[in-house]
């Protein structure tokens, strides 16, 4: 009698190029701490902050050797960053593990942070599966990171990271100019709590800018930027 076949790769698999061996670190890294079970990404979270770091460094340090320490550092937040990881897991349609804590109704909890830990979890668990196996862990990551960031590293021009991460960049021209930091003020709340609506106003000196968006840190972030074209559009800034 044949006897079965492995099973196929996951979605998820598929996504990351990586078959996992040992089940039970996918489902580790998938698994927040809010969930309440056993064990959770936590450990892995801390290993693939660390890897994830050091695999964007090699990249844009290769792509971009021309470029200053700053410039590379600014480049690399930009790829590591809450907002690119949290792209990253929507892009890899990844479901998080759920427990006796987990909330009962989907989208009663902003899941931003716990997606964005949960793909350093998932390098982690990559590198864990591959080094047991005898394999080359950190190539085995250093190629997924690649197959991620490659293109937009090799895109990327000096100063991107103003347009992207505008509320660094306002942050910065205050300090230019001698001025206070800039001072965001939540202004208005609407919607329902699984769908909320935030209105951030940003003040910088004598001049201000408001706007709004789905989580508090994008209203910010929209803020910023409505200020920061609000400024470059004054001669005498």
């Amino acid at each position: 009698m044949p006897q079965p076949g492995p099973s196929a790769p996951s979605p998820l698999e598929e996504g990351l190029g990586h078959r996992f061996q040992d089940p039970a670190l996918l489902r580790a890294a998938l698994t927040p701490p809010s969930a309440g079970l056993p064990e959770d990404n936590q450990r892995l979270e801390f290993l693939g902050d660390s890897v994830l770091h050091l695999c964007v460094s090699v990249l844009v340090y290769r792509e971009h050797p021309q470029w200053a320490e700053g410039a590379l550092s600014k480049l690399r937040g930009l790829l590591v960053c809450t907002d690119a990881l949290h792209q990253w897991a929507k892009d890899l349609g990844i479901e998080l593990g759920r427990g006796p804590r987990s909330p009962r109704k989907p989208g009663a909890v902003d899941l931003r942070n716990p997606l964005a830990d949960a793909v350093e979890a998932l390098l982690a668990a990559v590198f864990l599966d591959v080094q047991a196996g005898g394999g080359d862990a950190f190539g085995a990551v250093q190629a997924i990171v690649e197959r991620r960031f490659l293109q937009e590293v090799r895109e990327a021009y000096v100063g991107i990271w103003e347009a992207r991460d505008s509320k660094t960049t306002l942050q910065e021209r205050a300090a230019a100019l001698t001025l206070p930091p800039p001072v965001y003020e939540l202004v208005g709340r609407t919607g329902p709590d699984h769908a909320p609506s935030f209105t951030v106003q940003v003040s910088l000196g004598e001049r201000a800018a408001t706007a709004t968006a789905g989580t508090l840190k994008r209203a910010q972030t929209e803020a910023a930027r409505a200020l920061l074209l609000c400024l470059q559009c004054l001669p005498s800034l």
